[in-house]
This record gives structure tokens, sequence and C-alpha cells, in this order.
């Protein structure tokens, strides 16, 4: 009995919510779109390309789900904030917002690739701290709010060619913790740290790549390993649906045989 209460409190504590999510167009941000609609969400979403959104909202509406978009460049401060305030003008409010988008640029460090440095931290850094500073005034002023950050697994096993990049996301393991700390429960902060997923984003790493060793032997273990994004997205959903005073602080989310 106790196990089915907590399946209906999850179910009446997730639907009606409004969520932001960037990078939404494909991925983990377009299979969190499509999970958290059909649970009763309001979906609010953001990327950069118009057409992969249009479609995403029409097949959300299609089967029955709430949902509005907005180009979305998280580069670009003014946008993060202009997606938020068309959560509030919208809905009326702004119950979670989840940052999502991200970019990888793989390669040693000694190879001093700075732009592709700058590029991750304008993106996975600066990108999600403004998703962060558009939602915060708001959840301050409603007195709730969740903030959920897609992070992950390569900031937990350090390796080589992925040192900057896990130096982006363990900067925001490292803020997100100080934020919950200091957020008295006034709002929730939960970080999601995904392994090997079969996305786009991985297509644009192996892409990228200039070391063709290293490029195969990452192409084979994900193609033989790679979980997809509904997993994620499910995982999103379950934290989300926690009771208000239960905050799941980190999930770790990945292959059952990844290393």
């Amino acid at each position: 009995m106790a196990a089915f209460t907590d399946l209906c409190q999850m179910g009446n504590n997730i639907k009606g919510k409004v969520v932001v999510i960037t990078g939404a167009s494909s991925g983990i941000g377009e299979a969190t779109a499509v999970t958290l609609a059909a649970m009763g969400c309001k979906v609010v979403l953001g990327a950069r390309r118009a057409d992969r959104l249009e479609d995403l909202a029409k097949r959300i509406g299609a089967a029955g789900g709430e949902v509005t978009w907005l180009v979305t460049d998280i580069k670009k401060r003014q946008e993060v904030m202009n997606l938020v305030d068309l959560a509030c003008e919208t809905y009326g409010h702004l119950d979670v917002i989840v940052n999502n988008a991200g970019i990888s640029h793989l390669s040693r460090i000694d190879e001093v690739q700075v732009a592709d440095w700058e590029e991750m931290i304008d993106v996975n850094l600066k990108g999600t701290l403004y998703g962060i500073a558009a939602a915060l005034p708001i959840f301050k002023k409603q007195g709730s709010g969740h903030i959920i950050n897609i992070i992950s697994t390569s900031g937990i096993k350090i390796v080589p060619l992925q040192g900057v990049y896990a130096g982006t996301k363990n900067a925001i393991r490292t803020i997100a913790e100080a934020l919950r700390q200091e957020s008295g429960g006034q709002y929730r902060v939960t970080g999601i740290s995904p392994g090997f997923v079969n996305t786009e984003l991985t297509g644009n790493i192996l892409a990228r790549m200039k070391d063709e060793t290293a490029k195969t032997a990452m192409k084979e273990k994900a193609d033989k390993i790679a979980i997809t994004p509904s997993a994620i997205a499910d995982a999103v959903a379950y934290v989300i649906g926690q009771p208000d005073s239960v905050e799941i602080g980190d999930v770790v989310i990945r292959p059952s045989i990844q290393d």
C-alpha cells in the first residue's frame, strides 16, 4: 500500500507544473519535454533551432500536452531571461528549470584548443548560470522552485581528452551544492549526471575529434552501451515528482556496464 501511495503522490506532485527546458530541440531535452508533457506538465521549450522546436511543440500539442517555445541561445543571458519570462507570462509562474543545453569538445589539454575551451565555458558553465540567474528571482518571490542541472559522469571519473569538458561540468556541480546550502530549503537543487546516451551530442563529439584512434574507440563503446534519452527524462520526472519537502541532490544514471 505504501508503494502505491508513493506513486500516486508523485503523479499528483508533477501534474500542472510549469517547466522550462533548455536544449529542448533534440536528445535529452526533447525526451524530457515529451515525458513531462505526457505527465501533465506545462513545458516551455528553448533551443536554437526553430524548426525542431516547432515540430516538437506540434507533436506535444497533438498528444494533448500544454507547450510553448522560444528560440534561445543560452550563451546570451537576455535570451535565457526571455525564455523564463515567457513561462511566467504564459502560465503565471515557474516551478522548474531544467538546464540541459550543453556542448562537448574532446581533446588533449596540451593541444591548446582555446576556442573549444571558451565555447564549453560559454555554454556549459555560463549558460547554466544564466538559467539559474533567470529563475532564482522568481523562485525567491514564490518561495519555491526547482533547479535541475544536467551534468555528466565525465565530471565524476576524470579521463584524458575530457579535462576541460569535465571541468565545466564539475564547476556546475560545485556551484549547485553551494546554492543548495544557501537556499535554506526555499527551493530545490538537483544535479543529474548521464553517462553514455544515444544523442546527437555524441555524434557531434565524434565528428570534432581529431584523434582517430580515440574516435574509433569511443564510437565502438557508444554504439555498444549507450542508453536512450528517455532514461534520463524518466530521472528528471522522478526528481520533480517528489513531495515538496524532499530534495534529491544528485542522480547518476548510466549504462549498467559503463566503467
